[in-house]
């Protein structure tokens, strides 16, 4: 099969297109031909070697943990799925390999997709999706009524946190550039503030509730925000150990485990019209690379999706 492998860290002209053997379909495992996958940025970190440890496992490897397809093959366990479902998917870092024709994917680590959007919309939520489950419902807890202060609000996962927030019935105040205003209110958030602005900040109170997919200086500002006991969710930085404390407020930093159940949820709210997923270019596998430069330099808003095979 074709894919797209990685020998050595680097630019992305270490990504290659190659000919590589079927992946090995164990007992619980589907094997599914890619219609999609999607490109995210710990992708281009892995690529890079700046999170090479989240690999485990040796190089040469096959790349992405993001995908769409239909299942073609099944291990002698699996009972949830059937060859022809369409499915999403984001396999676990020990295995990945979803810039390829085909995966394997553990069955709990899958859901029927999305029925009322194309393969190249469904690739685009698995990964950024369940990040946003987890940090605005799992560990967040958000519930209507409430405050939520999302930074990040214009990437792929800050527009998801804005929606599932919105659809909880919170108060949805969301950081993001000017240029992004119209788009981020279209999502549901009741308030954007320009982070390019000092003073961005001023003013904000009593929030339940911070999603920081930024981390740095970003994250350091959104601890006064929060009223006494709240809680700070970090998707791209661990906050400083005793940071919270000596805020009054609580903190965690999430590293967001595959799970079929949840992208079952996420499914049921996009056929609902209640999630849109964001797509912002489409791409050939074979431009790979190119994605890869393209989303290091910031410049598309939304996910790159790269287009495997036929559905």
């Amino acid at each position: 099969m074709k894919a797209i492998r990685l020998h050595e860290f680097g630019s992305p002209d270490a990504l290659r297109l190659e000919e590589v053997p079927l992946p090995l379909v164990g007992s619980s495992d589907v094997l599914i031909r890619v219609v999609a996958a999607s490109v995210n940025p710990i992708d281009c970190k892995i690529r890079s070697g700046a999170m090479k440890g989240a690999l485990r496992r040796p190089l040469p490897v096959v790349v992405g943990w993001d995908a769409a397809g239909v299942i073609e093959g099944m291990g002698p366990s699996v009972t949830r799925f059937r060859r022809g479902d369409a499915v999403y998917c984001y396999p676990e870092f020990a295995r990945g390999g979803t810039y390829a024709e085909f995966v394997a994917v553990e069955e709990s680590q899958v859901a029927l997709k999305p029925r009322t959007v194309p393969f190249a919309s469904a690739a685009a939520l698995p990964m950024t999706g369940q990040a946003a489950w987890t940090a605005v419902i799992k560990t967040g807890g958000l519930t209507a009524g409430q405050t939520v202060l999302i930074h990040g609000a214009a990437g792929s996962l800050g527009a998801i946190a804005v929606q599932l927030a919105h659809d909880l019935g919170a108060r949805v105040i969301a950081t993001a550039s000017s240029e992004s205003r119209d788009l981020i209110q279209s999502l549901g958030a009741d308030e954007i503030l320009d982070y390019t602005k000092p003073d961005y900040l001023d003013g904000v109170r009593d929030v339940d509730l911070v999603v920081d997919t930024i981390g740095g200086a970003t994250q350091e500002a959104s601890w006064s925000v929060l009223r006494p006991g709240a809680l700070l969710v970090a998707t791209a930085m661990p906050p400083p150990p005793g940071r919270a404390e000596a805020a009054g407020v609580r903190a965690a930093f999430i590293f967001t485990e595959p799970s079929g159940a949840t992208l079952e949820q996420i499914a049921l709210l996009v056929d609902a019209g209640r999630l849109r997923p964001m797509v912002a270019l489409e791409m050939a596998l074979a431009e790979a690379a190119r994605a890869h430069t393209l989303l290091e330099a910031r410049q598309v808003k939304g996910k790159i999706v790269l287009h495997v095979g036929a559905p």
